[in-house]
């Protein structure tokens, strides 16, 4: 059993915290402290919190309790503190508090009066973005364009910078699309390259192509054979364009009209009878160019009496055995070597155009007078 003077001893010595105390006298526990920082881990710029949990503090009123932090970015002065994590590089960081009690002005002065405590937690590395890259349209001619679409995601919402390359033509753009020219490419697929950076220093690329395709050739324009003018009719002027031979040549005028840029091509033909010399003719003579005559004078028609343009009109002899002119129309583009071949062109410095002279008045017995055209 403890005496009254026994424990008036122990309540004094207690109050003074000697660390030997009588039998019958409890010494009080030490303050202990624990940190917790949550999230555990998180990217730069997120929000840490760290909360300290103190034991032990003592329940008088005269003492006074206080808590500090340190640590990179920590700010606190109560039971939590927070962490400024936007300047953190990757990597693991602690946070360390501390608590004491006493006396104001003399918190942790004595032993037990004061204890630490620690937090990790862990800045993690950003992740890359992605990208995907298509053109609009992917098939091209010669010289045009085509729309290049970039989508790219940040897995943080990092700021995103673009920029193409191709490996011909030209592209340009800084934004999620860019405009790409075919001019100066060859035909064929032609590579083409969106990247993506973010403001971390991540780099992602993707690819996509455009084909460049030769236009198709042009259609092959031909020449196109027109009426048939006949000079079978008037057996004393074998080469003179008659009414029928007008009719003809009226509707070559009407389709060189329509086409301002065609030609024609008016070919005279003979029979072997023509080309053959009279049985009584002279010495070195030769035969007339019966066919080259009639050529020329249908080209004649053509020019003077339709107003068309001499050089759009060519005169030439073919190998045809017949009394007449064969037209054709020669478009823009086509060949007429290549369509009709066996022609020849009349120098028509030497065969000139006939002029168109009615026939002389014929008298009959009947008194009667008659006149051709």
């Amino acid at each position: 059993m403890i005496s009254a003077r026994s424990k008036s001893v122990c309540l004094v010595m207690a109050s003074a915290c000697l660390t030997f105390l009588p039998m019958g006298c409890k010494k009080a526990p030490p303050v202990t402290l624990a940190c917790n920082a949550a999230p555990p881990a998180i990217f730069a710029g997120e929000p840490v919190t760290v909360t300290a949990t103190a034991g032990s503090l003592s329940t008088k009123k005269n003492v006074n309790v206080i808590y500090s932090w340190s640590g990179t970015g920590v700010t606190g002065s109560g039971t939590t503190a927070t962490v400024a994590t936007g300047s953190l590089n990757p990597g693991s960081y602690t946070v360390k508090g501390e608590v004491k009690e006493g006396k104001k002005g003399k918190e942790g002065l004595k032993p037990g009066q004061s204890a630490e405590c620690s937090a990790n937690f862990t800045v993690k590395e950003f992740e890359p973005p992605t990208i995907s890259c298509s053109a609009s349209p992917s098939t091209l001619k010669p010289g045009d364009g085509s729309t290049i679409t970039a989508s790219a995601v940040s897995p943080q919402n990092r700021p995103l910078t673009y920029s193409y390359s191709a490996a011909a033509g030209t592209i340009s753009g800084s934004g999620n699309t860019a405009s790409f020219s075919s001019t100066g490419a060859p035909t064929g697929p032609v590579e083409v390259t969106c990247n993506v950076s973010d403001d971390k220093g991540h780099n992602a690329s993707a690819g996509t192509s455009v084909t460049i395709v030769a236009p198709p050739p042009p259609p092959v324009v031909h020449v196109e054979t027109l009426c048939v003018v006949s000079f079978e009719m008037d057996k004393k002027r074998p080469t003179r364009v008659d009414n029928e031979a007008k009719a003809c040549l009226d509707e070559i005028s009407l389709e060189m009209q329509k086409q301002p840029d065609a030609k024609a091509v008016v070919v005279g033909n003979s029979t072997a009878d023509e080309k053959a010399l009279p049985k009584h003719h002279r010495k070195n003579a030769k035969p007339k160019d019966i066919a080259g005559q009639r050529a020329v004078n249908a080209k004649d028609y053509l020019v003077k009496e339709k107003g068309i343009d001499p050089s759009r009109v060519t005169a030439a002899t073919g190998t045809s055995d017949g009394k007449k002119v064969d037209n054709y129309l020669v478009p823009s583009g086509a060949n007429f070597a290549n369509d009709v071949q066996g022609t020849t062109p009349v120098d028509e410095t030497t065969v000139k155009p006939e002029a168109r002279k009615a026939l002389p008045q014929k008298h009959h017995k009947s008194a009667a007078t008659t006149t051709q055209q």
